[in-house]
């Protein structure tokens, strides 16, 4: 019998960040982004969306597409289907955790802790003061999920996905600066949205991050990493875009992405998703970008 040989360097997968990528500033799905998503898929192209959200905030967005496929949550830490079927978890180590928040006294106003489950005590806080202030549209939309622990460590009867500290830019360098010298076995990734003073510090297992992850599933469908494709906008993609073949970062990237000579696609305002896959698919020439800001409004992709 004859085997069916694919080409080395053909495109099998396709990697998107969703906030800042995939949403357009309105948080949607462009239609032509969406047509060209499902055509990809239709050519056997296999889609995945790898997210700093959680897997259940992140599952709305991956419905919409009206197709399967599989999520990478969390910054890497959850691998899971549309249906629940989970690949991989990569979850903080309790004893890790409860060293973190310890060193990280100064901040536990601006620390939340998420867990993989899905209900009351999903998000652990000890107080909302100090984060209604930059994220109050993700804690309403997530308020069912939150439970209020004083102290926080109290919650650490499991292993978290991970610990996060939301806040002011200025805040999030010192928290930064603090975690760079506690020498603890973790992975700090950081996501700023500067157009907002927001910037989120993600603080996961050690190895953990979306290009880990994104290997590790390209590994098991047996695709090389010249057969991948990745978009994202934000410093938390750095490691999946240099994983990939072929990384494309957004018009609205932040500025250490578009520093690295990355290919530079449109907008998450002008459909820059579809640009990039067309270019990928059909070899059509991508648009002149023009940016008049670093960053865009975008929602708050790390949590």
């Amino acid at each position: 019998m004859l085997k069916l040989r694919v080409p080395a360097d053909s495109l099998r997968l396709i990697a998107i960040d969703i906030d800042g990528t995939l949403l357009n500033p309105e948080f949607h799905i462009s239609e032509t982004d969406l047509a060209t998503l499902r055509r990809a898929h239709a050519q056997g192209v296999e889609v995945i969306l790898v997210t700093g959200r959680r897997h259940t905030f992140a599952l709305p967005i991956a419905q919409q597409l009206g197709f399967d496929l599989w999520l990478i949550s969390s910054n890497g830490a959850v691998t899971r289907s549309l249906t629940g079927e989970t690949f991989h978890r990569d979850l903080l180590p309790e004893s890790t955790c409860r060293e973190l928040v310890n060193r990280m006294q100064e901040f536990r106003g601006q620390t939340v802790l998420t867990f993989d489950s899905n209900g009351p005590g999903t998000i652990v806080i000890e107080r909302l003061d100090r984060l209604e202030t930059s994220i109050q549209r993700w804690l309403e939309k997530n308020m069912q999920y939150i439970q209020f622990v004083v102290p926080i460590e109290n919650a650490l009867t499991t292993d978290p996905v991970q610990a996060m500290f939301c806040g002011p830019v200025a805040d999030m360098q010192r928290v930064l600066q603090v975690l760079g010298a506690c020498g603890l076995p973790i992975t700090v990734l950081r996501t700023e949205y500067p157009g907002r003073d927001l910037s989120i510090v993600d603080v996961l297992n050690a190895g953990c991050s979306k290009g880990h992850a994104l290997e590790r599933w390209a590994n098991y469908r047996g695709i090389t990493r010249e057969q991948v494709m990745a978009i994202g906008d934000n410093y938390n993609d750095i490691e999946m875009l240099a994983f990939a073949g072929h990384p494309f970062i957004m018009g609205n990237a932040s500025e250490e992405l578009r520093s690295r000579g990355w290919k530079l696609t449109r907008s998450n305002a002008e459909s820059g998703v579809a640009a990039a896959i067309e270019h990928m698919l059909d070899g059509k020439a991508l648009d002149p970008v023009v940016v008049d800001q670093i960053l865009g409004p975008a929602t708050v992709s790390s949590l």
